[in-house]
C-alpha cells in the first residue's frame, strides 16, 4: 500500500504529465470542472481542478464554498501510482474495476481524449 505522501506525489507527477499534453488538444477537449479523488485504500480524499492551464494542484481539503466535485475519481494507492508510472492503463483499470469515475458522459468522453 502506498502512502499518503506517495499518493500526494503521484498527483503532482498527473498534473505535470497533463501540463505536457499540447494546448490544441487542451482547447478543445477541456472544460473547467472541479476533480476529486478518494484513495480507497487509505480512506483520503484529493480535491483539485482541471483547467485550460492544467491539471491541480490538490490538496487535501475541498475547495472552501463548494459543492460536490463533477468529476469523481476513486481508485486504490498502489493504482494510482501504478497508473501515473505508466504501469497500469486508465481503460484496462476503469473496465475492471479498479478505477471508478463518477462523472457525466460528456466529460467522460473528453477525459478519455486527454488520458
Amino acid at each position: 500500500m502506498a502512502t499518503v505522501d506517495e499518493c500526494r506525489v503521484a498527483l503532482r507527477k498527473l498534473g505535470e504529465q497533463f501540463d505536457e499534453v499540447d494546448q490544441a488538444s487542451r482547447s478543445k477537449h477541456v472544460v473547467e470542472r472541479s476533480i476529486s479523488c478518494h484513495i480507497r485504500d487509505l480512506g483520503v480524499t484529493f480535491y483539485g481542478r482541471i483547467h485550460h492551464g492544467g491539471l491541480g494542484p490538490f490538496d487535501d481539503s475541498p475547495p472552501a464554498g463548494g459543492g460536490p466535485a463533477e468529476v469523481k475519481l476513486t481508485i486504490g494507492s498502489d493504482d494510482l501510482v501504478s497508473l501515473v508510472n505508466g504501469e497500469l492503463d486508465m481503460g484496462r483499470a476503469v473496465f475492471s474495476g479498479r478505477v471508478k469515475i463518477d462523472a457525466s458522459f460528456g466529460d467522460l468522453l473528453r477525459l478519455r481524449k486527454l488520458l
